[in-house]
């Protein structure tokens, strides 16, 4: 007699386990936002960026002891944190510090344009190990990510040119972040509609009796 196929059973232990090893990673990319609103508030935007390249640092260095390596985007952004935040300090003019995000997200747009064009999406370079969608799936992500970079880059623009310093700094600490994590969280039904179907090995009875 056959035997069912057996299905994955989710254990509430693993589920828990999973939840701690979020923190650090919200940690880690969150930090150096808040110090650069607190020292913003407490000292003004000069204290506030030199805290900010300080625990821009810090939270490299962490990642690099936690998980072995640097992602790619928090390591573009911090090195663009410690260009323009050099600028802002040695000229004494946030100008500089102010344009980073717009930079940054310029940036990431205009890669994830010219891996499209070389038929490279590169966030499935980035993420194609984690999850598995058809290529139009890809493309189709990747060109949303990059309409919401573009848009962030505006959104900047907007922000900083005509509200306040403290404005700008929170909006930065407190706005870029959960509009991303809105983004992505909008971005679920397109990859479960462009999914791939598990793939099957060949000869293997449980699998073909599935399909």
């Amino acid at each position: 007699m056959k035997q069912p196929p057996k299905s994955k059973v989710a254990v509430p232990g693993e589920a828990a386990s999973s939840q701690p090893a979020l923190w650090p990673k919200l940690a880690i990319e969150l930090g150096p936002l808040l110090v650069f609103f607190a020292g913003n508030a407490v000292a003004g935007i000069y204290a506030g960026t030199a805290a900010f390249m300080v625990a821009t640092l810090i939270s490299l260095a962490v990642a690099r002891l936690r998980y072995h390596k640097l992602p790619v985007m928090p390591l573009v952004s911090g090195v663009i944190v410690l260009m323009f935040g050099g600028l802002t300090l040695y000229l004494r003019d946030d100008t500089f510090i102010k344009l980073k995000p717009t930079i940054v997200y310029s940036m990431f747009a205009v890669l994830l344009a010219v891996g499209l064009l070389l038929k490279k999406p590169l966030l499935e370079l980035l993420f194609g190990p984690v999850f598995a969608l058809t290529e139009e799936g890809w493309r189709k992500l990747t060109v949303r990510w990059a309409a919401f970079f573009v848009a962030m880059a505006v959104v900047n623009e907007i922000v900083w040119r005509n509200f306040s310093t403290d404005a700008w700094v929170s909006f930065k600490a407190f706005g870029f972040l959960p509009l991303t994590f809105l983004f992505a969280l909008a971005q679920v039904p397109l990859m479960h509609r462009h999914g791939e179907p598990p793939r099957t090995e060949a000869g293997d009875p449980e699998a073909e009796e599935r399909t």
